[in-house]
């Protein structure tokens, strides 16, 4: 299964066993696996002991994996955070911009979709909708005057 960085597909230099987030062991440092629905709560409280997650999307047309890797960064999770399975080049921006540092597909979606597919979206911070807008990312309101 190749990964999807920045610079192109590489092979998995992750050397970690994921635990399911619903079974965590009671020490860390932890890998975990995070189902789309799962209730981040328990994960959270034991952040500073993740060194990796892993978020599965079963389905590329399922978004709530972008949802979990923005909490996860906002709750300050700091480690290496990877998207799993259906996501698609199109969507290769949307993941980064949400935080994750990197996609696992399969091989059979890399034959489909080849390497220079997922580098055409690799400049991802480009060409968002509020570059397009002309704002900065981190401007935040104004309260009148």
């Amino acid at each position: 299964m190749p990964i999807v960085t920045d610079t192109g597909f590489a092979p998995d230099d992750l050397n970690a066993c994921f635990a399911p987030s619903d079974a965590l062991p009671a020490n860390g440092p932890l890998a975990v696996d995070i189902a789309p629905d799962a209730d981040l709560d328990p994960l959270l409280v034991r952040l500073p002991e993740v060194t990796a997650i892993r978020v599965a999307f079963p389905s590329f047309a399922d978004g709530r994996g972008f949802t979990v890797a923005r909490v996860l960064r906002r709750a300050g999770f700091a480690g290496r955070l990877r998207a799993a399975g259906h996501v698609i080049a199109d969507q290769y921006a949307m993941a980064r911009r949400a935080g994750f540092d990197e996609v696992e597909i399969d091989d059979a979606l890399a034959a489909r979709q080849p390497e220079d597919q997922w580098l055409a979206r690799a400049d991802w911070r480009a060409h968002d909708y509020q570059d397009r807008l002309g704002r900065r990312r981190d401007a935040r309101p104004q309260a009148p005057a």
